[in-house]
Protein backbone atom coordinates (compact mmCIF):
# COMPACT_ATOMS: atom_id res chain seq x y z
CA UNK A 1 0.00 0.00 0.00
CA UNK A 2 1.16 3.54 -0.75
CA UNK A 3 2.02 5.61 2.31
CA UNK A 4 1.97 9.38 1.84
CA UNK A 5 4.23 11.18 4.28
CA UNK A 6 2.12 14.31 4.40
CA UNK A 7 3.44 17.60 5.77
CA UNK A 8 0.77 20.16 6.56
CA UNK A 9 0.48 23.05 4.08
CA UNK A 10 2.84 21.51 1.57
CA UNK A 11 3.07 20.05 -1.90
CA UNK A 12 2.07 16.65 -0.54
CA UNK A 13 -1.59 17.68 -0.60
CA UNK A 14 -1.42 17.10 -4.37
CA UNK A 15 -0.44 13.47 -3.83
CA UNK A 16 -3.34 12.75 -1.47
CA UNK A 17 -5.70 14.31 -4.01
CA UNK A 18 -4.20 12.26 -6.86
CA UNK A 19 -4.66 9.02 -4.93
CA UNK A 20 -8.30 9.90 -4.36
CA UNK A 21 -8.75 10.56 -8.08
CA UNK A 22 -7.12 7.22 -8.88
CA UNK A 23 -9.18 5.40 -6.22
CA UNK A 24 -6.04 3.65 -4.99
CA UNK A 25 -5.71 2.43 -1.40
CA UNK A 26 -3.29 4.52 0.63
CA UNK A 27 -2.34 5.58 4.11
CA UNK A 28 -1.54 9.11 5.27
CA UNK A 29 1.18 9.67 7.85
CA UNK A 30 0.92 13.23 9.12
CA UNK A 31 3.85 15.50 10.00
CA UNK A 32 3.57 18.96 11.51
CA UNK A 33 5.86 21.91 10.90
CA UNK A 34 7.92 23.31 13.74
CA UNK A 35 5.74 26.11 15.15
CA UNK A 36 8.71 28.46 15.48
CA UNK A 37 10.71 27.86 12.30
CA UNK A 38 7.84 26.51 10.13
CA UNK A 39 10.30 23.92 8.82
CA UNK A 40 9.57 20.24 8.27
CA UNK A 41 10.30 18.02 11.28
CA UNK A 42 13.51 16.05 11.49
CA UNK A 43 11.40 12.86 11.50
CA UNK A 44 10.93 13.21 7.74
CA UNK A 45 14.67 12.58 7.28
CA UNK A 46 14.10 9.04 8.46
CA UNK A 47 11.94 8.56 5.37
CA UNK A 48 14.10 10.46 2.85
CA UNK A 49 17.55 12.00 3.52
CA UNK A 50 16.45 15.47 2.38
CA UNK A 51 13.56 15.54 4.85
CA UNK A 52 11.22 17.18 2.37
CA UNK A 53 7.62 16.65 1.40
CA UNK A 54 6.08 15.07 -0.59
CA UNK A 55 7.57 11.66 -0.24
CA UNK A 56 5.86 8.30 -0.54
CA UNK A 57 6.76 4.74 0.30
CA UNK A 58 5.31 2.08 -1.98
CA UNK A 59 6.51 -1.34 -0.92
CA UNK A 60 10.30 -1.17 -1.02
CA UNK A 61 10.26 2.04 -3.07
CA UNK A 62 10.78 5.43 -1.47
CA UNK A 63 10.09 8.26 -3.89
CA UNK A 64 10.25 12.04 -3.53
CA UNK A 65 9.50 14.96 -5.90
CA UNK A 66 5.92 15.78 -6.86
CA UNK A 67 6.30 15.21 -10.58
CA UNK A 68 8.06 11.87 -10.17
CA UNK A 69 5.48 10.66 -7.64
CA UNK A 70 2.56 11.72 -9.84
CA UNK A 71 4.00 10.04 -12.94
CA UNK A 72 4.77 6.87 -10.98
CA UNK A 73 1.28 6.58 -9.51
CA UNK A 74 -0.53 7.42 -12.75
CA UNK A 75 1.57 4.85 -14.61
CA UNK A 76 1.03 2.19 -11.95
CA UNK A 77 -2.73 2.77 -12.09
CA UNK A 78 -2.87 2.74 -15.89
CA UNK A 79 -4.95 5.86 -15.54
CA UNK A 80 -6.57 8.10 -18.11
CA UNK A 81 -5.29 11.04 -16.06
CA UNK A 82 -2.32 11.11 -18.46
CA UNK A 83 -2.96 11.53 -22.20
CA UNK A 84 -1.74 8.61 -24.27
CA UNK A 85 1.75 8.78 -25.76
CA UNK A 86 1.45 10.20 -29.27
CA UNK A 87 -1.90 11.88 -28.62
CA UNK A 88 -2.29 15.61 -29.39
CA UNK A 89 -2.59 16.45 -25.68
CA UNK A 90 0.55 14.62 -24.59
CA UNK A 91 3.04 17.44 -25.24
CA UNK A 92 0.87 19.96 -23.39
CA UNK A 93 0.54 17.51 -20.50
CA UNK A 94 4.31 17.11 -20.24
CA UNK A 95 4.84 20.85 -20.51
CA UNK A 96 2.55 21.73 -17.59
CA UNK A 97 3.83 18.85 -15.48
CA UNK A 98 7.31 20.40 -15.67
CA UNK A 99 6.29 24.07 -15.85
CA UNK A 100 4.65 23.97 -12.41
CA UNK A 101 7.89 23.39 -10.52
CA UNK A 102 10.43 24.43 -13.13
CA UNK A 103 9.04 27.84 -14.13
CA UNK A 104 6.25 29.00 -11.82
CA UNK A 105 7.48 27.93 -8.39
CA UNK A 106 10.93 29.65 -8.48
CA UNK A 107 9.60 33.26 -8.58
CA UNK A 108 6.98 32.34 -5.98
CA UNK A 109 9.73 31.10 -3.67
CA UNK A 110 11.88 34.18 -4.26
CA UNK A 111 8.84 36.33 -3.54
CA UNK A 112 8.36 34.44 -0.28
CA UNK A 113 11.99 35.05 0.65
CA UNK A 114 11.52 38.78 0.08
CA UNK A 115 8.39 38.70 2.27
CA UNK A 116 10.31 37.02 5.06
CA UNK A 117 13.16 39.50 4.70
CA UNK A 118 10.71 42.35 5.22
CA UNK A 119 9.36 40.75 8.38
CA UNK A 120 12.64 39.42 9.78
CA UNK A 121 13.55 40.14 13.39
CA UNK A 122 16.60 42.37 13.12
CA UNK A 123 17.96 45.34 15.10
CA UNK A 124 15.62 48.34 14.75
CA UNK A 125 18.15 50.42 12.82
CA UNK A 126 18.48 47.71 10.15
CA UNK A 127 14.76 46.98 9.83
CA UNK A 128 13.94 49.90 7.47
CA UNK A 129 16.79 48.88 5.16
CA UNK A 130 15.62 45.25 5.09
CA UNK A 131 12.05 46.30 4.37
CA UNK A 132 13.18 48.60 1.56
CA UNK A 133 15.32 45.89 -0.06
CA UNK A 134 12.47 43.38 0.19
CA UNK A 135 9.89 45.79 -1.24
CA UNK A 136 12.18 46.81 -4.10
CA UNK A 137 12.98 43.17 -4.88
CA UNK A 138 9.31 42.31 -5.10
CA UNK A 139 8.41 45.39 -7.13
CA UNK A 140 11.32 45.04 -9.57
CA UNK A 141 11.72 41.28 -9.84
CA UNK A 142 9.12 38.84 -8.54
CA UNK A 143 5.80 40.67 -8.92
CA UNK A 144 6.37 41.57 -12.62
CA UNK A 145 7.50 37.99 -13.32
CA UNK A 146 4.47 36.52 -11.60
CA UNK A 147 2.16 38.90 -13.45
CA UNK A 148 3.61 37.63 -16.76
CA UNK A 149 3.09 34.06 -15.65
CA UNK A 150 -0.49 34.76 -14.59
CA UNK A 151 -1.29 36.44 -17.91
CA UNK A 152 0.28 33.55 -19.81
CA UNK A 153 -1.69 30.94 -17.87
CA UNK A 154 -4.89 32.94 -18.33
CA UNK A 155 -4.33 32.99 -22.09
CA UNK A 156 -3.81 29.22 -22.13
CA UNK A 157 -7.00 28.56 -20.19
CA UNK A 158 -8.84 30.73 -22.71
CA UNK A 159 -8.06 28.10 -25.35
CA UNK A 160 -8.98 24.96 -23.37
CA UNK A 161 -10.69 24.29 -20.01
CA UNK A 162 -7.94 22.09 -18.54
CA UNK A 163 -4.19 22.34 -18.83
CA UNK A 164 -3.64 19.34 -21.09
CA UNK A 165 -6.79 19.84 -23.16
CA UNK A 166 -10.51 19.22 -22.96
CA UNK A 167 -10.36 16.81 -20.04
CA UNK A 168 -8.99 16.93 -16.51
CA UNK A 169 -5.56 15.33 -16.09
CA UNK A 170 -2.74 14.90 -13.60
CA UNK A 171 -1.25 18.11 -15.03
CA UNK A 172 -4.10 19.98 -13.34
CA UNK A 173 -3.19 18.35 -10.05
CA UNK A 174 0.45 19.37 -10.52
CA UNK A 175 -0.54 22.95 -11.34
CA UNK A 176 -2.84 23.30 -8.34
CA UNK A 177 -0.17 24.02 -5.74
CA UNK A 178 1.60 26.94 -7.46
CA UNK A 179 -1.68 28.49 -8.59
CA UNK A 180 -3.10 28.36 -5.08
CA UNK A 181 0.16 29.89 -3.90
CA UNK A 182 -0.13 32.61 -6.54
CA UNK A 183 -3.69 33.33 -5.46
CA UNK A 184 -2.78 33.46 -1.78
CA UNK A 185 0.51 35.32 -1.94
CA UNK A 186 0.17 37.72 -4.87
CA UNK A 187 -3.45 37.63 -6.02
CA UNK A 188 -5.24 36.77 -9.26
CA UNK A 189 -7.96 39.42 -9.32
CA UNK A 190 -7.31 40.08 -13.02
CA UNK A 191 -7.40 36.42 -14.05
CA UNK A 192 -11.04 35.19 -14.02
CA UNK A 193 -10.23 31.98 -15.89
CA UNK A 194 -7.66 30.96 -13.29
CA UNK A 195 -10.20 31.75 -10.60
CA UNK A 196 -12.79 29.60 -12.39
CA UNK A 197 -10.29 26.75 -12.77
CA UNK A 198 -9.46 26.88 -9.06
CA UNK A 199 -13.15 26.73 -8.23
CA UNK A 200 -13.64 23.71 -10.48
CA UNK A 201 -10.81 21.70 -8.99
CA UNK A 202 -12.00 22.46 -5.46
CA UNK A 203 -15.49 21.25 -6.41
CA UNK A 204 -14.20 17.83 -7.44
CA UNK A 205 -15.33 15.10 -5.02
CA UNK A 206 -11.82 13.59 -4.93
CA UNK A 207 -10.34 16.96 -3.93
CA UNK A 208 -12.85 17.27 -1.11
CA UNK A 209 -12.22 13.71 0.07
CA UNK A 210 -8.48 14.42 0.07
CA UNK A 211 -9.04 17.44 2.30
CA UNK A 212 -10.98 15.33 4.76
CA UNK A 213 -8.42 12.55 4.68
CA UNK A 214 -5.28 14.64 5.06
CA UNK A 215 -6.66 16.96 7.71
CA UNK A 216 -5.64 20.27 6.16
CA UNK A 217 -5.49 21.94 2.78
CA UNK A 218 -4.73 25.61 2.70
CA UNK A 219 -2.85 28.40 1.06
CA UNK A 220 0.66 27.06 0.41
CA UNK A 221 3.18 29.42 1.94
CA UNK A 222 6.28 27.33 2.47
CA UNK A 223 9.14 26.02 0.33
CA UNK A 224 8.83 22.31 1.19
Amino acid sequence: MVVVHHLNLSRSQRIVWLLEELALPYEVKLYERDPQTLLAPVALRAVHPLGKSPVITDGELTLAESGAIIEHLVEQAGSALAPAVGSPDRARYLYWMHYAEGSLMPPLLVNLIFERMGKARVPFFIKPIMRRIAAQGQAAVTVPQLKRHADFIESELAMRPWFAGETFSAADIQMSYPLQALQGRVGIAGQPLIQSWLGRIQDRPAYQRAQQRSGEFGVPMFPD
